[in-house]
């Protein structure tokens, strides 16, 4: 009998020792994928930020005017201008700067092509975090993988219990980037026109106003059938640099009459706040059919032939 029991305990003290192993196992399997996913996602949260702040192949790029970065930002984090990502003079309308630009820039920031790019914005509103989304957007195009955004910006991150900011300037050690450019994400408008022409989706990210005619440049309207969703309504309405869940995001398309999932071509008036709304259909929902028309109406309206209608 004594010796069952021993048996029996030896077997129960066997079996718990195994259960907890596997849940060691499963732990480790759970923090390392999650880590992973969290690395490589479009979106990071501030509590991430304040984990990775000592991670040498993070690179945070601040997005805050010169002033506001010389009051406070993220340690060792580098400072760019929206300006420099855009072309200061536009070919009609076109704000894409070249890749041989985009380069130097990006090896002025000391940004090698290998880094994980986490831009943070200040998480004020929409128009402010399209900033992000637009150099995340051009990032893209020339073929940078590692790109994140702080859902939520500065703002969110300054929320932590306890997050750690600085006023110290960042050395920057200047680097040589060479791009690897995948120019299909960057649609020209005789791509646009062509695709307009076979019927493709056309969304329109402009306010309602500008999509009815009602404001806009010396040709009111709209692409003709174009679908219209304001891209200010992708965020949260009260933490205006947070982005609505996945599910509320389809379903505002939804009641818009309008499919994120399908192929489609969006635009605004300069690529600007689009960009926002290809960042949740392409980035977040993982539709690689989504294309965002960098020249968007700006340069549209520039060229008679190119249609143009007011939505009944």
């Amino acid at each position: 009998m004594r010796a069952a029991r021993k048996q029996q305990s030896g077997a129960t003290a066997y079996e718990a020792c195994l259960a907890w192993a596997r849940t060691l196992v499963a732990f480790f399997i759970l923090t390392v994928s999650t880590s992973v996913a969290s690395a490589s996602s479009p979106l990071v949260s501030a509590e991430w930020v304040l984990s990775n702040l000592g991670s040498e192949d993070v690179v945070f790029v601040d997005l805050q005017p010169v002033n506001g970065y010389a009051r406070v930002h993220l340690p060792n984090a580098v400072n760019t201008q929206y300006g420099q990502w855009r072309q200061r003079r536009p070919v009609k309308g076109k704000a894409l700067p070249d890749i041989a630009y985009l380069e130097k820039l990006l090896g002025s920031l000391g940004i090698k092509p290998t880094d994980h790019i986490v831009l943070t914005p200040i998480g004020m509103n929409a128009g402010e975090i399209a900033v992000a989304t637009r150099i995340y957007w051009t990032l893209k195009v020339i073929g940078h993988e590692k790109v994140s955004i702080l859902d939520g910006g500065l703002i969110a991150y300054s929320r932590l219990p306890k997050p750690i900011f600085t006023k110290q300037m960042t050395r920057v050690r200047a680097t040589k980037y060479t791009a690897n450019p995948n120019p299909a994400m960057a649609p020209s408008m005789d791509d646009v026109l062509t695709a307009w022409k076979k019927g493709m989706a056309i969304f329109d990210y402009r306010s309602h106003e500008e999509y009815v005619g009602k404001a806009g440049g010396p040709r009111p309207g709209t692409i003709p059938g174009a679908q219209n969703l304001p891209f200010d309504q992708l965020v949260e309405p009260k933490q205006g640099g947070k982005f609505l869940t996945l599910e509320r995001a389809k379903a505002l398309f939804s009641t818009q009459g309008m499919d994120p999932m399908q192929a489609h071509i969006g635009f605004c008036n300069s690529g600007h706040r689009a960009s926002l709304a290809w960042f949740v259909t392409h980035e977040l929902l993982g539709n690689k059919q989504g294309l965002l028309y960098d020249g968007s109406m700006a340069e549209w309206q520039q060229y008679p032939d190119n249609p143009i209608a007011v939505p009944k």
